[in-house]
């Protein structure tokens, strides 16, 4: 059947037919996929009006865990009442992997209005606004993540062959865990070759899903696989992302592999990187962050082919950076990846070409003036995609609409041993400069987000504060 471009609830029953059944999910606060499987007949009769969806979704943590602390968006005492959740018709896509059980997203809506805390109408609101002014976004992103050989509960050698790790995890600690190839090979040819099936079905059922992979290759660590997704809109990309994650953990039980998207699951290996490309253009695709012509005089030459509103942005996005970590590193395990001497940026800091800068910019001479756009290398792997580039876009333009400078020098124009600022290193005091009542994620978000979010990170902190560690266990008991 060949679907059509746009999909409405006229034509959906004609491309249902052959369904007896359909699944769709929405993203909590933790950018992981909640969802059910509902009959076919339920689904055409909620897909123009919705359905309930219990607000818990949003009031809870990861684990299922009611936060401890005052998450306002779905109060106790509310009784966690429905939410709406209206599909997103136009995320149509076949899961492969399930029987090619039609899959849809979803965003949520409260007495008429989005849910602050649902990432996919935020980015939408922020799409919006920029939109009305003739621009749109795209953005791509690279998200490296390591791979575990899955044990049963019993172990590697146990008398169990039916995989589960969370049992196993309850048992014994995490560095019992194998990753799925030994030793760090970047780039490697021949080590995907061990898990060839693996490997490539995740290339080719992204192709199928309509989330295609532009890159995709090994990286520094063992069993550490990176994926750059095609750069698209970027709604899309967000939603593109979600995805991603969710195929890979899917495609890996097939294969007895756990892909493991923490930011720094193993001690002494570098972090995971969830590196996000964007730019601007007009309705026309047009690059607006390249300049037509070089400027001979440029404050500094890292800034000879970016556009004005290339620099605005780029201005909003510095002096926005310090308020705006969690939604980069929303864990505390975030932080151990942002370190210096692991790749990962602990700086305000941006160059052209620079790989060690937060923000690296691409323009020409090293690339063609419609690739032209900037790097945002301080998100891990652990990101959630559509708060991530919500707050980025929303950065860039209220530089662009105030016109801001750039506040600093580039890393090139910058004197041997002159300090560099710091980006908060822990996220506790991240959230207290995204929480502060004069933050720039206050000025360019909904309050009731920020406020949401920061109690959201703070029950995480709570948790990690009481929690008895491995570490202190070892370091204790050994010295007696």
């Amino acid at each position: 059947m060949i679907i059509p471009k746009m999909i409405t609830v006229e034509n959906l029953p004609t491309i249902l037919a052959d369904d007896i059944k359909v699944k769709v999910g929405g993203i909590d606060a933790d950018g992981i996929l909640r969802g059910k499987v509902m009959a076919k007949e339920k689904f055409l009769g909620i897909a123009e009006k919705g359905f309930g969806f219990s607000s818990a979704v949003f009031g809870w943590d990861m684990h299922d865990m009611l936060w401890t602390t005052d998450a306002r968006i779905a109060p106790p005492e509310t009784g966690y009442a429905d939410f709406l959740a209206v599909p997103d018709l136009n995320t149509f896509r076949r899961l492969p992997w399930e029987e090619d059980i039609p899959f849809f997203l979803v965003r949520f809506i409260s007495n008429g209005k989005a849910v602050s805390a649902d990432g996919r109408s935020m980015l939408k609101g922020v799409c919006d606004r920029i939109g009305a002014e003739g621009y749109q976004a795209l953005a791509g992103v690279e998200l490296e993540f390591m791979n575990f050989q899955t044990p049963s509960e019993d172990g590697y050698s146990g008398g169990s062959r039916h995989p589960n790790i969370a049992s196993y995890l309850e048992h014994n600690a995490p560095g019992s865990l194998r990753q799925l190839t030994a030793g760090s090979f970047s780039y490697s040819l021949t080590r995907p070759v061990a898990n060839k099936k693996y490997f490539y079905d995740i290339f080719n059922t992204s192709a199928k899903i309509n989330c295609p992979i532009e890159g995709w290759h090994t990286e520094g660590g063992p069993g550490v696989y990176e994926a750059a997704l095609k750069v698209c809109e970027v709604s899309e990309m967000a939603d593109r992302a979600a995805i991603f994650k969710f195929l890979t953990k899917s495609l890996g039980s097939e294969y007895g592999v756990t892909p493991c998207f923490m930011a720094k699951p193993v001690h002494g290996m570098p972090g995971h990187s969830g590196h996000i490309h964007v730019s601007l253009a007009d309705k026309n695709g047009q690059n607006l962050f390249a300049r037509e012509h070089f400027d001979p005089n440029a404050k500094w030459s890292d800034i000879e082919y970016l556009s004005d509103i290339g620099r605005h942005f780029l201005a909003g996005l510095l002096e926005a950076l310090p308020d705006i970590m969690p939604l980069f590193a929303p864990n505390i395990n975030s932080y151990k990846r942002l370190v210096e001497n692991y790749w990962a940026p602990v700086h305000l800091s941006w160059g052209l070409e620079d790989r060690i800068a937060s923000i690296r910019l691409i323009t020409p001479p090293v690339c063609k003036p419609g690739a032209t756009r900037f790097e945002v290398r301080i998100p891990g792997a652990d990101l959630h995609p559509h708060f991530a580039l919500s707050v980025i876009i929303a950065a860039g333009w209220r530089g662009i609409e105030k016109k801001l400078e750039i506040p600093v020098p580039p890393m090139s124009a910058r004197k041997s041993g002159e300090p560099l600022e710091k980006l908060p290193n822990t996220l506790d005091t991240a959230l207290a400069r995204f929480s502060a009542p004069g933050s720039i994620a206050r000025e360019i978000l909904d309050p009731e987000f920020v406020d949401f979010f920061t109690a959201t990170r703070q029950h995480e902190l709570g948790l990690w504060k009481e929690a008895v560690t491995d570490w202190e266990v070892r370091r204790y008991i050994e010295t007696v």
